[in-house]
């Protein structure tokens, strides 16, 4: 069973349909103390890093999240602001993340001629960089592609974590993963065959 953690931000209907689509069961949880009932997490999250930190300390899940995560070893997918959640801190706002990975999120910044629109939105190539499990059935592809809408992008300390570069004006860590943890910044459930892979390679570990 695959729980996704309603902190109120995210994008959980269309996750959960996806997961169902390709045989998976899960359940979008409201309440931390349900966390026992799943094997695997996707943490999904569409908005401000600050918020999103605030709301998961205020609503008390941050112990048996960690607990989950770095002591059992529970896999976890970071979705977007979810993948940002993870890191140590974002440039967007003053909390600290739940640094369950060495990276940072960073703010695009373009020159004014540069052509360049923020947020970055829309469909990009990502390049697989390190291997890992979530590239099975991707790699014989010829191109490889997701949806993207956001303003700031994942800098990652050890490049080794990095496992999809992708490029917006500058090379950027697309996907990461350190053990059991996992990070899009792309949206899998809006990326077609895409996003089905790899959800579907996440849901089978």
């Amino acid at each position: 069973m695959i729980g996704i953690i309603n902190y109120g931000l995210g994008n959980l209907g269309s996750i959960k349909n996806m997961l169902s689509y390709l045989g998976h069961d899960s359940m979008i949880i409201d309440n931390p103390s349900y966390l026992n009932q799943v094997s695997k997490l996707i943490l999904p999250g569409v908005g401000a890093f600050d918020t999103g930190m605030n709301s998961l300390t205020d609503n008390g899940w941050l112990d048996l999240l960690n607990e989950k995560v770095l002591v059992e070893k529970m896999p976890v997918l970071g979705i977007c602001l979810g993948m940002q959640l993870m890191t140590k801190y974002s440039d967007e706002g003053q909390t600290k993340g739940l640094g369950w990975i060495d990276a940072k999120a960073k703010k695009f910044k373009f020159e004014p001629d540069s052509g360049l629109k923020i947020p970055h939105m829309g469909w990009n190539t990502v390049t697989p960089f390190t291997s890992s499990v979530l590239h099975h059935g991707l790699l014989e592809l010829e191109e490889i592609k997701y949806y993207f809408v956001h303003s700031y992008y994942i800098e990652v300390e050890n490049a080794k974590d990095c496992i999809f570069s992708c490029n917006y004006g500058i090379p950027f860590c697309a996907a990461f993963q350190n053990d059991n943890i996992f990070g899009v910044q792309f949206h899998p459930e809006k990326s077609h065959k895409f996003g089905f892979s790899l959800l579907n390679n996440f849901a089978t570990l």
